[in-house]
């Protein structure tokens, strides 16, 4: 049946009254701690420069008659981060995203995303809003976070578990010295080290993709399970709005919560240093041109915006799947008002 079928929407209506609820439990929460909520422009110079984020471009037609490319953002975080460096201190939104090439069970084009910052706070600060936004949403449901034959007690304490640690428990390989002292990823040791674990690696995969298949596969399907998992201390390639940790340079300043073998959140501590920052976007856009033949430009407004922004951190959490596992609901859809085709 379709969304809009009264049947249909009977049914679900419990699910999207409960969102109602999580939504203002979670802006109250904020305001009380002292946030102020904002509102970022949806249509932005570049949608972010990640190899593997897909936009949704469209077209602007300026009062002279010329036309320019905009795209619609996959986050609110280059025109947030433009707040900070105007001198705002902490700020959150409920933002509407976009992302091409995302549909199934927890993946919509369009969807929420809760974001927000710190200024001057280290990223320990943002993980404890993440755990107490998970912790009121079971709260208000009234439940523990449920995927599928999966549960997390949201009030349990969490598991930390680096990146490295994670993948030697749970795919048996070590990763670090898979890494240059710069960071760099070594393709073909960490090639040979998957294909002894099983995964088919294509010739033309590079060390990022392969890491992208051995966490799907291995790793995120075991995070999460009877209480939330925060993963940290990501690959500096694997994190390139994320500063570098002082001790390792190696890795970055990045985490993510899981939920049921779910990824909930994505955070950094932010790079601040411009010129990292701009050398870092090309290389994601030229990785982008090498495996899907397009790049995206680069926000110079961002760019010198961010010389100018004070460290802070932050935080995008998927406020649909979190909603989603408070409620229990198998698909993404079952807590979207109206649910985007196809």
């Amino acid at each position: 049946m379709p969304w809009w079928d009264a049947e249909n929407h009977a049914d679900r209506r419990p699910l999207l009254m409960l969102r109602g609820r999580i939504k203002e439990r979670a802006r109250t929460w904020f305001l009380g701690h002292g946030f102020t909520e904002v509102e970022c422009a949806i249509l932005q110079a570049s949608p972010g420069n990640e190899a593997h984020l897909h936009a949704f471009a469209t077209e602007a037609e300026l009062p002279d008659g010329s036309r320019k490319t905009l795209y619609l953002h996959t986050s609110p975080e280059f025109a947030a981060k433009k707040l900070l460096a105007a001198g705002e201190e902490k700020i959150f939104e409920f933002a509407r995203v976009f992302r091409n090439r995302e549909r199934g069970r927890l993946h919509a084009p369009e969807f929420t995303m809760l974001e927000w910052y710190r200024a001057r706070a280290d990223y320990r600060a943002v993980i404890a809003d993440a755990l107490a936004l998970l912790g009121l949403a079971a709260d208000e449901a009234g439940r523990s976070l449920t995927y599928l034959d999966r549960s997390c007690d949201a009030a349990a304490e969490a598991e930390w578990l680096t990146v490295a640690d994670a993948f030697r428990i749970h795919a048996g390989i070590e990763l670090l010295d898979t890494l240059s002292p710069q960071g760099a990823g070594d393709r073909d040791t960490l090639a040979s080290r998957a294909r002894r674990a099983g995964f088919s690696i294509p010739d033309d995969d590079g060390w990022s993709d392969i890491f992208s298949k051995l966490l799907v596969a291995r790793v995120e399907p075991k995070l999460g399970l009877g209480r939330p998992t925060i993963l940290y201390d990501y690959p500096r390639a694997e994190a390139a709005l994320a500063r570098p940790k002082p001790e390792d340079p190696r890795l970055a300043e990045r985490f993510e919560i899981y939920a049921c073998g779910v990824e909930l959140a994505n955070g950094f501590g932010e790079l601040t240093d411009a010129g990292e920052q701009r050398a870092r976007f090309i290389a994601e856009m030229d990785e982008k041109e090498r495996v899907h033949g397009v790049r995206y430009p680069l926000d110079e407004d961002f760019l010198a915006a961010l010389a100018r922004m004070p460290p802070a951190s932050g935080v995008a959490l998927g406020f649909d799947r979190l909603v989603m596992l408070a409620a229990g609901a198998p698909h993404i859809d079952a807590v979207l008002w109206t649910p985007p085709g196809p």
